[in-house]
């Protein structure tokens, strides 16, 4: 099936008045797989048939595929673009700049060439963020080492991973995921980082795992307990 197609034929059909319509995900990486859905970005001044509408994400079934769909007013695009970007998550800028695109006007190109250099720039946190990222860490490393009952340390040490994780990524100015995409992306980082700390998760030595946690906490700048004022 030719899913570009299928996006613009579902495009005609539910957002006619889109200008730029791009196509990202697993569909624009050429990544799908049988239960890959399609997703679509949409940015157009007169999107929505209410005129005070600046942002739409909906999930609909058209010729047997699933497509999710991002659709904005340039307004409404700016605005939650820049939510993803100080969340360090920025969901719908990644497929913009890194999807493919089926519809452009005038703008797209001058759109994609200031958001791409923001991407590429990557996150910054700043002394606090770190803290409090800091502070979570070793309040949930601590409970992970003093926890006896099996399903508390499987959850305790999830969180941690998922924890230790982003600021590994943060502190090498690089964005977070969530899901699947914030392994690969740690992988991407350093893959013998990534390994040395996933390996003993993965094997259920929760021990072993600990003790990785604590070494990226102090690379990032250590514990963070006593004294700290959130």
């Amino acid at each position: 099936m030719d899913h570009l197609a299928a996006a613009e034929r579902f495009i005609a059909r539910s957002y006619p008045r889109a200008s730029t319509a791009v196509v990202g995900g697993s569909t624009a990486r050429g990544e799908r797989t049988a239960t890959s859905d399609i997703d679509l970005l949409l940015i157009g001044d007169a999107l929505f048939d209410d005129a005070s509408q600046t942002s739409e994400a909906s999930t609909h079934r058209f010729e047997g595929e699933t497509i999710e769909v991002f659709a904005y007013t340039p307004t409404g695009f700016a605005e939650w673009a820049e939510r993803g970007v100080s969340q360090h998550r920025p969901v719908i800028v990644d497929m913009l700049v890194e999807g493919i695109a089926i519809r452009e006007d005038s703008r797209t190109a001058e759109l994609r060439r200031h958001w791409r250099m923001i991407l590429d720039a990557g996150p910054t946190i700043d002394v606090a963020e770190s803290a409090f990222r800091r502070y979570v860490i070793t309040d949930v490393l601590d409970d992970l080492r003093d926890a006896t009952d099996p399903l508390e340390r499987h959850v305790l040490s999830s969180v941690l991973f998922e924890r230790t994780a982003e600021l590994m990524l943060l502190t090498n100015h690089r964005w977070v995921a969530i899901g699947k995409w914030l392994p690969r992306r740690l992988r991407a980082l350093d893959a013998r980082r990534a390994d040395a700390l996933s390996a003993p998760l993965l094997a259920g030595d929760h021990t072993a795992f600990a003790d990785r946690v604590a070494e990226e906490l102090d690379r990032a700048g250590g514990r963070v307990q006593e004294g700290f004022v959130r």
